[in-house]
């Protein structure tokens, strides 16, 4: 099976978008059809920003998934007091950052919500990379259920097929750093590079598409040396934990954490084998983003072990030689301040400051998959609602 579907994969979950916006014909993708498939994930970074607005909450229309449901006892957020920031302020942020849906809490209390963009409370948005420190939770779930002894036990021991290749000696904690020490290009604009050629390959039945070719990778540098950023590698990190646990990420998603507390189901998007794509596309609602972001912040107790969050939060690799202030940690993202978060392209976040107790998540339909300018802008108007939350 020739896998270009999952290319298209690969690009949703990080990177910036390329060339102009371009119409798209409206076609409901088919798991059993391939070439349908291509079709419609190869477009999904040149939608219009009309497609976008529509087609961003409504992934499981276009795409196959699976779901993992939610339970009947919902995790409450009660309002508490609003946030005093000028009204006129967040309509001009929505507006220019073109957000679905903003969602602010202070000690697990609702202190900002707004929607827009025809979004609302009752609907789901898709994650993007947001999704990668979900799959890393799942790590923890697994080492917690005894599924996994620990982050130190090798790669190779849940995917054997490895064994001999780059990641000989890399541990499941290198993985989630992304330090493997594995070589890897994720330039979208080389047709050579391995995000653009990772599923270009036939692979034989019977065989895993993400450790067909991840197996035959050279290593570069000693494991924990170099921070590069891998998709394929949070690809692997979904492998291990549905190889540890002998479940799909979404059954698994749902029996740790979706079922206990969750409001509403979420889809999980799914190669043609049928597995998650564990990088990216997961589609959530804003107060389940949000819920998400307070079990991150009070340390997960009964779903990770104790000390996972703190482990999983803090900076492991640095990204930036330029710079101390912004690291990896296991998949999530960290930044001055003490806070770390959650972070996909076209906008979506979930950015958590311990010290104040405040958790924020964003929904948003970007015009760019990335954009220096647009992620300054957001940055500065989350420094407005830390600081409000100091009031």
């Amino acid at each position: 099976m020739r896998m270009t579907w999952m290319l298209s994969l690969a690009l949703l979950a990080s990177g910036p978008a390329y060339g102009q916006a371009v119409a798209s014909p409206e076609v409901k993708a088919n798991p059993q059809d391939n070439a349908g498939l291509r079709k419609v994930g190869a477009e999904v970074l040149f939608w219009s920003q009309a497609q976008r607005d529509a087609n961003f909450p409504h992934m499981e229309k276009i795409f196959p998934g699976n779901i993992a449901k939610a339970g009947k006892k919902v995790r409450p957020l009660p309002a508490g007091k609003p946030l005093a920031v000028v009204e006129s302020e967040i309509e001009a942020f929505l507006t220019a950052q073109n957000v679905g849906g903003l969602i602010v809490l202070k000690d697990g209390k609702i202190v900002l919500e707004r929607y827009a963009r025809g979004y609302g409370r009752e609907g789901r948005w898709t994650s993007f990379s947001v999704a990668k420190s979900f799959t890393s939770t799942l790590v923890g779930a697994a080492i917690r259920d005894g599924f996994i002894k620990s982050v130190e036990e090798p790669v190779t021991k849940y995917i054997p097929e490895l064994a001999g290749s780059g990641y000989d000696g890399v541990s499941i904690a290198q993985l989630l750093t992304m330090t493997s020490g594995v070589k890897w290009n994720e330039d979208y604009t080389d047709p050579k590079s391995d995000v653009a050629r990772m599923f270009l390959e036939p692979v034989p039945a019977g065989e895993d598409p993400t450790v067909w070719y991840m197996k035959k990778l050279p290593s570069e540098a000693k494991p924990g040396s170099k921070w590069v950023y891998k998709t394929g590698e949070t690809n692997l990190i979904g492998v291990l934990v549905m190889r540890a646990t002998k479940r799909p990420l979404a059954t698994y998603l749902s029996e740790k954490i979706w079922s206990k507390g969750m409001e509403q189901d979420a889809f999980w998007m799914v190669d043609p084998s049928e597995h998650e794509v564990s990088g990216c596309c997961l589609s959530v609602s804003l107060r389940d983003y949000a819920r998400m972001g307070q079990i991150a912040l009070e340390g997960g107790k009964g779903i990770v072990p104790a000390n996972w969050f703190a482990e999983a939060t803090r900076s492991h690799a640095q990204i930036d030689p330029r710079s101390t202030e912004y690291g990896y940690g296991y998949q999530w993202w960290t930044y001055p301040k003490g806070r770390f978060g959650a972070q996909g392209i076209f906008g979506q976040t979930i950015r958590i400051d311990p010290r104040t107790k405040v958790v924020i998540a964003i929904s948003a339909a970007a015009p760019k998959a990335t954009d220096s300018a647009y992620g300054k802008q957001r940055t500065a108007f989350l420094e407005k609602l830390f600081a409000a939350a100091l009031n």
